[in-house]
């Protein structure tokens, strides 16, 4: 959420940032402002009212005095009604508002993204070449028929070493971030509307989570969970940066009817992902940045897939982020990059929303904390990466030496198995 004191104190800036991502017909902080001056008008008033209310409270209760102060405290009960609902307007509108581009991030949405950094080279094949969903059933690690048949579009389920790769995966990202000094946490995967609207999901995004009939949902990401962690404290400076990484199936409502490009398990309702986050003093947060990114870069490459580093245009971040690089793995069936990671900034705009603070030790004064943001990774467009970048002619796959040591007798290639075995 944006602070409404900078927003009145910089509204040319603001406007001219917003506009990188909204359309102006969209976009109306004088109305915000306008919103602000009432609430401001309104208490003022009202403690005005108050004042002389107490006032009235020190006197004789004269016949006089009694129905002044039944005038006074009608009035006050009227504006704070009055009150309360231009606070919940106001409120409303700027939990409304995306968080402002960082300077550097250009205009436009996703057609003026740019490539900044490419691994590898994409695969050449002497034989024609299967897609995922092929490799997957001849080798019998992945079971699409069943996984539909149990829960309908959009599921899959892993089987055999195709499950062991996926936790392999999931293993070598984890003792990555371990060894990097990054606390693991297993958050619990469902949330209240109030975790999900600090970090952002709401309201814009209700429809496209999953909600329980408790009222809970299930997470979209690890993000969101560990955007609440802290949630309401104050933390010691000399504690920052706090690093956290988590595990979490991550499930959402995926629309769109799968189209080719989005076969297989490069779309669907429910994924596996490894997240980093952390909480950064304000000084600190574009190092942290760097450091994410250069964290994912590492993971994609000792996987050794053919992969770009996209900075995002502003209309294709999310709309708490002030800035995001995706890393994006090669699908050579399609002949497209697909998302595998995106890294982010937001800033003080979660923190807002979380009011997560930090004390300053020279000061003694409360700041605001820098949230980020990153995959470590997802794990449903990896699999299909490596089958299809490192398939051979015979139908087989090879498997990445880092992941080899999870894996049954270090083994080295999958191979398709018989008919009779699937």
């Amino acid at each position: 959420m944006l602070d409404i004191k900078f927003i009145r104190d910089n509204l040319a800036e603001v406007k001219e940032g917003l506009l990188k991502r909204l359309a102006p017909e969209k976009l109306d902080l004088e109305k915000i402002i306008a919103l602000d001056d009432e609430r401001r008008r309104l208490t003022k008033a009202t403690e005005e009212l108050k004042a002389e209310r107490n006032k009235y409270s020190k006197t004789k209760p004269t016949a006089e005095v009694i129905t002044t102060m039944k005038a006074v405290g009608a009035e006050i009960t009227k504006l704070d009604g009055a009150l309360a609902e231009t606070e919940a307007e106001l409120q409303a509108r700027l939990s409304e508002l995306p968080n402002i581009p960082a300077p550097d991030v250009v205009a436009g949405d996703k057609e003026n993204n740019e490539v900044i950094y490419t691994y590898g080279k994409k695969p050449k094949f002497d034989f024609t070449p299967r897609n995922h969903v092929e490799l997957a059933t001849a080798l019998g690690v992945v079971d699409y028929e069943r996984g539909v048949k149990m829960s309908g579009n959009g599921f899959w389920c892993y089987k055999n070493i195709g499950a062991l790769m996926e936790w392999a995966l999931l293993s070598h990202f984890i003792n990555f971030h371990n060894r990097n000094g990054y606390q693991f946490l297993i958050p619990p995967f469902m949330l209240t509307e109030q975790s999900a609207y600090i970090s952002g999901h709401l309201p814009k995004f209700r429809d496209d989570l999953f909600w329980t009939q408790d009222k809970l949902c299930l997470n979209a990401t690890s993000e969101m969970m560990l955007g609440n962690y802290h949630r309401g404290e104050i933390l010691d400076e000399q504690q920052l940066p706090l690093k956290y990484f988590a595990y979490s199936p991550c499930f959402r409502r995926e629309a769109g009817s799968y189209r080719q490009e989005e076969r297989g398990m490069i779309r669907g309702h429910q994924f596996n992902k490894i997240e980093m986050f952390i909480l950064s003093h304000p000084e600190k947060s574009w190092e942290m940045f760097a450091e994410m990114v250069a964290n994912t870069k590492k993971l994609m490459e000792s996987l050794d897939l053919h992969f770009q580093v996209s900075k995002l245009a502003a209309g294709d971040c999310s709309a708490a982020m002030a800035k995001t690089y995706d890393l994006e793995v090669y699908i050579p069936s399609m002949g497209i990059y697909k998302e595998v990671s995106s890294v982010s900034n937001a800033l003080e705009y979660q923190a807002r929303r979380g009011n997560i603070r930090y004390k300053n030790k020279e000061t003694g004064q409360n700041g605001l904390v820098c949230t980020l943001n990153g995959s470590g990774l997802a794990t449903s467009r990896l699999l299909p990466a490596i089958l299809e970048q490192n398939q051979q002619a015979d139908g087989s796959v090879v498997i990445p030496k880092i992941l080899r040591p999870y894996l049954p007798r270090g083994m080295k290639v999958l191979k398709p198995i018989d008919k009779e075995q699937k």
